[in-house]
């Protein structure tokens, strides 16, 4: 791990303090209610620092590809949009600087970067195209690259397909609504799916709109992709929409109602598994108990989401779908 200087100095100089003290004798030393707490911050500073390291290496391996080309932006600015750069150079672990510092300076302009080389890493890549079984368009994602929250999907459907962006069908509306009795909109989120491409049905021909889940190989061949999305994004909490998008992003099975009840991470960030947005069109065209009751599960996980960074949560909002 490089070394941080003021950290370092102050690590030392503790050091120098404590054992000043044990040769005096001393086995205890007055520590204010703020040192107390600067103390108890070293290790998730420390942790931190891992991460970012971790981050810039991982990164760097995926984006490392030849990115001359220009093409439309990744993802959607929130005001004002900053255009994308039409060449990003590639950066190799062994040429990273040693300093955090100098490695990553997280502004939305480098996440924006970073993210668009992603995109074009993805639509070069073999293993995905090699299984045969997914169309060629690549439906990236879509929202704020310094989004606290991320939510992932499955795979894109036709609609996905034909507009470049992911959840925009009846789902995506749904997904809106989700997002609008929260406080918030799209732009304020950043929405991805697993599988970069829409699954065929056989071979494609006859497909027309119909769609289907992706399969655990599929899955696999594109979970180097959004692994690098959240390392570029590091947002606060991701939001796993359904069982499918749980299974690819955890690596394990299991029912949906397991997922919801467990806590989860993934590259060492929490992990919120709720019900897919068509699966409350489905119950809701059921019934209307039955919609009641899923929108209830899910609203009760957004509460999750948002307790966990930090958002407003009224009384009103507590009593929804009650």
């Amino acid at each position: 791990m490089a070394a941080n200087p003021g950290l370092a100095a102050g690590l030392g100089l503790l050091a120098e303090i404590l054992e000043r003290e044990k040769a005096r004798g001393g086995d205890a030393v007055p520590v204010s209610p703020e040192g107390v707490e600067i103390l108890r911050g070293i290790p998730s500073m420390i942790q931190e620092r891992r991460r970012t390291l971790a981050a810039a290496a991982r990164v760097a391996a995926v984006s490392a590809v030849p990115v001359a080309e220009t093409g439309a932006p990744a993802v959607e600015a929130t005001t004002p949009p900053a255009p994308l750069p039409a060449e990003i150079p590639a950066v190799s672990p062994a040429s990273a600087p040693a300093s955090v510092e100098a490695v990553v300076e997280r502004t939305e302009e480098w996440r924006r970067a970073q993210l668009n080389a992603i995109f074009k890493s993805v639509k070069q890549a073999p293993a995905p195209r090699e299984l045969g079984t997914l169309f060629d368009t690549v439906v990236f994602a879509s929202g704020n690259p310094s989004a606290e929250i991320v939510f992932v999907g499955e795979a894109p459907g036709a609609e996905e397909e034909k507009q470049k962006k992911p959840f925009v069908g009846p789902a995506g509306q749904k997904l809106e609504q989700i997002l609008k009795a929260m406080g918030l909109s799209r732009e304020e989120v950043y929405i991805s799916n697993i599988v970069k491409f829409r699954p065929k049905k056989g071979d494609g021909r006859f497909q027309g709109s119909s769609n289907r889940t992706p399969t655990q190989e599929e899955m696999a061949s594109c979970l180097p992709f959004i692994r690098a999305e959240i390392e570029v994004l590091r947002p606060r909490v991701i939001v796993a929409l359904g069982r499918t998008a749980a299974e690819g992003l955890l690596e394990k099975g299991g029912a949906l109602a397991a997922f919801r009840n467990d806590t989860h991470h993934f590259a060492d960030i929490p992990v919120i598994v709720t019900y897919h947005p068509s699966y409350l069109l489905r119950q809701e065209a059921a019934s209307a108990e039955e919609g009641k009751v899923a929108k209830r599960q899910v609203w009760e996980d957004m509460l999750r989401v948002m307790e966990i960074v930090g958002l407003p949560i009224s009384e009103k909002q507590r009593r929804y779908f009650q």
